[in-house]
């Protein structure tokens, strides 16, 4: 049914769109690519928003989670940010569930892990260096950082560490701005509310409903932290130039755009032009998004930007990002052209098929192994006009495209109808299948354990990059020879909504039986290469 829906819209405004966008004549069958396992997790893993009746704005925000290798077991297990109630002192901790041979066991209490703050986001990475993956969590209100033990537990060394943000954070992420080995720590913060606040706002069918973040003419300012490199950070936000401009942030990406070696931070904002920040290499940063044409679209509009992701889905050497937005508004997706960026989102057949739901998490990963990049988002309203098939009037089906080398199309590829509003997604090979597994954040509603089961879920290579602290050596990025075409892949967690995910490289071998060439380019400037690789899991060491 999903995919009738799409193709009426298509042919609705097939009047306006450019050829890539008409309906295919060949129409693909729909394929069961994923099952939902959420019994594995042996815990309903439910995202609590608190829901008053009241229509306060962070009840319809949230919420995220991490997949990452917390014991260095070689399998990734599952931090999940919980929410609570923004009004009272009611508590709803996180969790954290242990992957044991593909099964989840929660040792929220054991480690002491589960923060009871009203959770938003999450990141995870090893900020010093032991070589343990640590946790910071967004919250409404101050956020926390968690000191991974390495021996199964973690300690609270937000007030140590000075960096518990007080705002409301959204999407976060450990990134090495200065390239000196060490992660630092970017906040995207939300808006400048204070728990009680509200506004009466109302929907298009006159029912009282949640506001935009402009009714409130309250945009945040984001935050850096500066590794000290003796377990604490510095706020260096107004040096670095990030206190000069507000933004109602939700998603980041943290990559080099500008070819110059530097890690640069692009955050997608809700109603407001989007910013890349350049990273100047002296501490400071320049927002280039609007000479570098990635700030609105090619309308020239400023859409409600959620979910981001980061790949070079054209295969010139360089990042490209996608930004997925509000009901009524297409996905953004920005091809890096070198010194800018420009629109392509109609000419690869996206522009109609994703303007019809609020999408959040999101995914653009080669699911099914055939060398070309899937999109995967999550969906759900932010007022009440959701699908009518549920109780929940904020339900929107999610959503899969299935690429080829030239655009997407949607299709129906999981094993039964998922319709609840959906946050965050989360992407990594759970199971080492080499298959991309998908654990998606519902709003007061158990979250799904989406498996990959596609007959060609081992057709991949895998690669685990670590640094010289035997990390994952977040900020590199990879390129190999995969048939006479050069693949770039970056090395990153921080993508998707308010998520973190497997920083495990993944790469789909479509009809080739290897890589050729493969290297690594070091946050450091310096390159290894690892010649061969078939396919399978492998580990890419600094020397």
């Amino acid at each position: 049914m999903t995919r009738y829906f799409f193709l009426l819209l298509f042919l609705l405004s097939g009047c306006t769109d450019s050829p890539a966008e008409r309906p295919n004549a060949n129409v693909i069958p729909d394929e069961i690519w994923f099952q939902d396992k959420a019994e594995l997790l042996h815990n309903d893993l439910i995202w609590t928003s608190g829901d008053t009746g009241n229509f306060y704005m962070p009840e319809i925000i949230g919420g995220g989670a991490a997949l990452f290798d917390f014991d260095n077991d070689g399998d990734l297990d599952i931090y999940f940010v919980n929410g609570g109630n923004v009004t009272s002192s009611t508590a709803v901790g996180n969790i954290l569930l242990e992957n044991q041979n593909g099964s989840f066991k929660d040792i929220t209490d054991t480690s002491n892990s589960g923060d009871t703050g009203y959770g938003m986001g999450v990141t995870t990475g090893d900020y010093d260096n032991d070589g343990y993956q640590d946790v910071y969590i967004t919250n409404v209100g101050s956020n926390v950082l968690l000191h991974n033990n390495g021996d199964g537990t973690f300690s609270d060394v937000t007030q140590f560490a000075t960096v518990g943000d007080e705002g409301w954070g959204a999407s976060t992420a450990f990134v090495d701005i200065d390239s000196d080995g060490d992660l630092d720590l970017f906040v995207v913060n939300y808006l400048m509310w204070e728990h009680g606040l509200k506004l009466d706002c109302y929907n298009a069918k006159g029912s009282k409903d949640y506001c935009s973040p402009t009714n409130y003419m309250a945009p945040a300012r984001d935050t850096l932290y500066l590794n000290n490199d003796d377990g604490t950070f510095t706020d260096i936000s107004l040096l670095a130039g990030f206190s000069t401009q507000t933004g109602t942030g939700l998603g980041v990406l943290c990559n080099d755009y500008t070819g110059d070696g530097l890690i640069d931070i692009f955050v997608a904002n809700d109603g407001m032009a989007d910013q890349l920040w350049m990273n100047n290499g002296d501490l400071t940063f320049t927002d280039v998004a609007p000479i570098r044409g990635c700030a609105l679209d090619e309308e020239g509009k400023a859409k409600a930007g959620m979910g981001v992701t980061t790949e070079d889905f054209d295969n010139d050497g360089d990042f490209d990002i996608l930004v997925c937005n509000l009901f009524g508004e297409s996905d953004s997706l920005y091809r890096n052209d070198g010194e800018f960026f420009t629109d392509v989102t109609a000419q690869h057949g996206i522009r109609t098929s994703t303007r019809h739901a609020t999408r959040f998490g999101l995914g653009l990963v080669d699911f099914n192994n055939d060398g070309h990049l899937d999109i995967y988002e999550a969906n759900g309203r932010v007022q009440q006009i959701g699908d009518a098939s549920t109780s929940d009037p904020f339900a929107e089906p999610n959503h899969f495209l299935i690429g080829d080398s030239k655009s997407w199309q949607p299709i129906t590829v999981v094993d039964k109808a998922k319709v609840h509003t959906s946050r965050a997604a989360v992407f990594g090979d759970i199971n080492n299948d080499g298959g991309i597994d998908i654990l998606v954040v519902n709003k007061d509603a158990p979250a799904y354990l989406l498996m990959n089961v596609h007959p060609d879920k081992s057709n991949s290579v895998l690669l685990d990059v670590r640094n010289k602290f035997d990390s994952p050596a977040l900020g590199a990025f990879v390129t190999a020879n995969r048939n006479g075409t050069i693949i770039t892949k970056p090395v990153q967690s921080a993508w998707s909504y308010m998520a973190s995910n497997d920083p495990r490289v993944h790469i789909g071998l479509g009809n080739a039986t290897s890589l050729q060439d493969v290297t690594v380019h070091w946050v450091d400037g310096t390159t290894t290469s690892f010649g061969e690789l078939t396919q399978g899991l492998h580990a890419l060491d600094y020397n």
